[in-house]
This record gives C-alpha cells, sequence and structure tokens, in this order.
C-alpha cells in the first residue's frame, strides 16, 4: 500500500481541486436539505480514503466528479420545472469524453395534444366509413326493392282521384278507390293521417280506427271528438265529420239508381261497398271508446243512425250474422254487457280479448310447451274487459256479439328475435293457439304493437302473421303493406329489407 506522502504533486492538486467542488456542493445542500448534506457528507469522507495505487485513484475521482455534475444538473432541472420553463435532458450534455451515449425523451403537453388529435381524426373517419357504407347500402336496397317509391304518388293522388278539393262532391261513386284492390289491413290510428278514411281506402286497406271521446256539458247536444288523447281534440275533428259522414256519401253515390241494379222484393240486393273492384268487400269501421264506456254506448249509436237507417251496417238478425258495406267494431272501454243486451238484433260488435281465446294448438316437433309459461299480461291485457261478466270464459265470444279478437302483440305473445325478426318455438306456439281460438269461434284474429322498425324486421313479422293465419295486418305504413309482394322469398338481413 502507497502512503499519502508518496503522492504525486499533480494528484494532490487534483484532490484540492475536488475538495474545493465537494465544499461548494456541500455548502448549497447544506443550504437546500440537512439531510442531503449528511449523506453526502459520508460519501466524501469515503472518497478521502486511502486509494490503492494511482489508477484506482483517478477511476474515483472520475466517478464522483460524474455524480457530482449529475446532482448539480437535477437540482438544477428541478428548480426550472418549479418556475414553469422547459429545460434540456442532462443527458444531452456531453460528458468527459464528448459523447452523447444516452438520452431519455419525456413528451410534451402539445406532442400528447397532437396524438389525441389524431386518434380522433381517425376514430371520426372510420365511422364515417361505417355510415357511408350502410348509406350506399339502404340507397341500393331502395333502387331494387323500392323503385316505386320514385314515381308511385297513391297519396298525393287523393285528390286529383276525387276530382277536386275534399270539400268537393265526387264526379264518381267511388273515385277515390277505383281500381283499387281492397286487402285485408287495418289502418292503425287512421285518424293521425293527413286525409283520414280516404287515404286508407285508397290504398285499399279495409279497416279504419277511430278513437272517441265524449263531454256531455255540451249545450247544442252530444258530440263525439276524435283524437288519440285530450290533447289533439279539435271541434272539426269529429266522428261525423270524419267518418260516418263521408262514408255515407260514398256509399250513396254507389248505390244511386244509375249505378245500383234493383232486384225484387223476394230477394233483396245487398247494397254496394266501397270498393269498385270488389263492391261485395265491407269497410271495418272500429270505434275505439276513450273515456266512459257506458255514457258512450248511446251518443255512438245515435250517430251510426243514418248509415243504420240506409241498411249500410252489418247486423245479427238472432240466428245469423248479415254483413253489410260497412262493419261497426267497438273496442278500448265498449261495455259488453250493453251490447249484448238485445239478442235479437245487434249492429255493433265486440273486440274480443284475444289471449283469452288461446286453445292448446298442434305441438312443434321437438319444443316440450309444458317447460313454459304463458306471460302474466296475456291472462289481463288485451281487448274487450268491460262490461264482461264474471266468470267470462272462452266461449262468451262468438260471431253473434263480436267481429275482431285483438290483443297487444308484446305483452301476450312477447318480443320477436331482435336481428331474425322471428318469433321463438314458444312465442309461434302462443300465437297458433290464440289464432286457433279466434278462427273457432268465427272471429277474425288481430295483433297489434308488432314491431315497425327495422323494415326488414317489421316485414318478416308481417309474412309470420300472414302465414300463421291473421285476418287482418295492423299497420301504419300502408303503401308498405299494400304494394308489398308476399309471394316473393327474399334473403333478408337486418339492413335488408
Amino acid at each position: 500500500m502507497l502512503s499519502s506522502s508518496s503522492t504525486p504533486s499533480s494528484a494532490r492538486s487534483s484532490d484540492e481541486h475536488f475538495d474545493h467542488i465537494a465544499r461548494e456542493e456541500v455548502t448549497a445542500d447544506r443550504l437546500t436539505s440537512p439531510s442531503a448534506w449528511s449523506s453526502k457528507r459520508a460519501s466524501l469522507i469515503s472518497a478521502s480514503a486511502p486509494s490503492f495505487g494511482e489508477y484506482y485513484r483517478k477511476l474515483q475521482l472520475l466517478f464522483w466528479r460524474k455524480m457530482l455534475m449529475t446532482l448539480r444538473e437535477r437540482r438544477k432541472g428541478a428548480i426550472a420545472n418549479d418556475a414553469g420553463v422547459e429545460y434540456d435532458d442532462p443527458s444531452s450534455i456531453p460528458l468527459l469524453d464528448g459523447k452523447n451515449t444516452h438520452k431519455n425523451y419525456r413528451p410534451s403537453s402539445s406532442s400528447v395534444f397532437k396524438i389525441a388529435r389524431w386518434i380522433g381524426i381517425l376514430f371520426l373517419a372510420m365511422l364515417a366509413t361505417i355510415l357511408c357504407f350502410f348509406g350506399i347500402i339502404h340507397v341500393v336496397n331502395i333502387i331494387i326493392n323500392l323503385g316505386p317509391v320514385f314515381y308511385q304518388d297513391e297519396y298525393y293522388d287523393i285528390r286529383s282521384r276525387m276530382g277536386g278539393p275534399m270539400e268537393g262532391p265526387l264526379n264518381y261513386p267511388t273515385d277515390v278507390t277505383r281500381d283499387i284492390k281492397p286487402l285485408p289491413c287495418h289502418s292503425h290510428n287512421d285518424y293521425w293521417r293527413r286525409v283520414p278514411l280516404f287515404e286508407a281506402i285508397s290504398y285499399g286497406c279495409v279497416g279504419v280506427e277511430a278513437d272517441v271521446w265524449l263531454f256531455p256539458d255540451q249545450t247544442d247536444g252530444p258530440e263525439l271528438y276524435v283524437g288519440h288523447n285530450t290533447a289533439a281534440l279539435t271541434p272539426k275533428r269529429t266522428f261525423r265529420s270524419l267518418y260516418v259522414n263521408p262514408i255515407m256519401e260514398i256509399l250513396d253515390r254507389a248505390n244511386s239508381p244509375a249505378t245500383r241494379v234493383v232486384s225484387n222484393e223476394a230477394n233483396p240486393k245487398r247494397p254496394n261497398g266501397v270498393w269498385d273492384a270488389d263492391p261485395t268487400q265491407t269497410l271495418v269501421l272500429l270505434v275505439d271508446f276513450k273515456n266512459d264506456g257506458h255514457k258512450l254506448w248511446p251518443v255512438v249509436q245515435e250517430h251510426l243512425n243514418s248509415l243504420r237507417s240506409r241498411g249500410y251496417l252489418s247486423y245479427w238478425n238472432g240466428a245469423d250474422f248479415v254483413e253489410g258495406p260497412v262493419t261497426i267494431v267497438a273496442t278500448g272501454n265498449a261495455p259488453f254487457d250493453l251490447l249484448t243486451v238485445n239478442s235479437t238484433y245487434r249492429d255493433i260488435f265486440f273486440d274480443a280479448p284475444l289471449a283469452m281465446l288461446y286453445e292448446e294448438p298442434e305441438p312443434i316437433p321437438g319444443f316440450d310447451f309444458s317447460q313454459q309459461k304463458i306471460p302474466l299480461a296475456a291472462a289481463t291485457s288485451g281487448q274487450g274487459v268491460t262490461g264482461l261478466p264474471l266468470g267470462a270464459t272462452a266461449d262468451s265470444f262468438n260471431s253473434s256479439n263480436s267481429y275482431y279478437a285483438s290483443v297487444s302483440f308484446p305483452k301476450a305473445v312477447g318480443r320477436g328475435h331482435w336481428f331474425k325478426g322471428e318469433p321463438t318455438a314458444h312465442q309461434l306456439h302462443l300465437m297458433r293457439g290464440q289464432i286457433q281460438g279466434a278462427k273457432n269461434r268465427g272471429l277474425k284474429p288481430r295483433y297489434w304493437g308488432t314491431p315497425s322498425w327495422p323494415i326488414a324486421i317489421r316485414n318478416k313479422m308481417w309474412e309470420v302473421l300472414v302465414e300463421e293465419g291473421v285476418d287482418f295486418l295492423n299497420v301504419d305504413d300502408l303503401q308498405a303493406a299494400t304494394s308489398w309482394d308476399w309471394n316473393t322469398r327474399r334473403h333478408r338481413t337486418w339492413f335488408w329489407g
């Protein structure tokens, strides 16, 4: 081991320079952090220990010098950060050998913002691409399958069919239905249409619907107002002005002496109906009693007198059902007890609760219905619950007192598969049992509340209902229901109608 006295003068001068730097660092650290000063003091003591050779001592000096320079630069960086000033990373400063061996990069806030902006732009571009893709498919779908949309103008053709304004007289007894083939569809909430009644019959729908309200405090006699709720009622939109009087005018002209062949009295001829293409087709007018059914009943009876006196109403004569140009069906709060009081003559018929008419159908192969349960709503929901006698059963309804048999599809059957639009095996079993029970009693089954969108699911559900035997489709889109070719089978997906 070499003694400290044998150390060369150059090494001693380096020691003095090193001690000078150390004293500066210790003084600075002592002012800023006593704990750091005590730590560095211990390091300095170890650095002044005897060396094992000149080469080893030079390595120690080089190591501690680098460490002190690094500490100094880090302290400068911390002070700069506290003051909000950007500084260069100390690793970018050339060391003793003049080489930049390592560089740590910390992204600034502007760089993070740029990255986030590009991510947002990429997301919006992908979203726009997807929307454009489905938009192109939709346009192609319209061009291929719904081409008549661009040239078929049935709705705006109603006025021209009638030969002038809607308020004016008809130039032809059935101008609005000329060359129109009647189809078994029901115009749901028909009074919402811009031209109630006429729009439906111009498309060929044989069923229309009117929601009626009674307010008995009127001085000029009771009037029935038409609307889905009280907020939609107006003085001019009445049951007689929207439905009774227009129907009477159409039938009067269709049955004038010039257009009606008069038969002998022994074989009276049935009056012509609304449609020229099928004058024997009856028009079903569904009257929805919105408030007190027992108070509404006599007023509805009175307002139908003009049609009744001309022999335009279908009726029950005590033994048989005799179909006329117009069939009146009461639903909503219509009182079943008042409807059935007269056992020899009836010209207003009930909308029976379809779910109550369920009969066990033929089992579906591979499906065990005993493991399933009927929805609870099926036992309590549906049409025809006002005025029912205690202990009423499915046999309480037949063609002598009822015409429709209706129920809400989601409540009594359930919702179809969202992607396929087809009912499950359990739902299909329920539908078949309800439809079978209605037909065995001479009634016409009808479901309301079926899906209306997406279009492909709506059309698929219509197909299923027609195939299972419903007599009336409850529709909102008249053009789609009356122009769809039900005999054409198409490959359908979620977006392809």
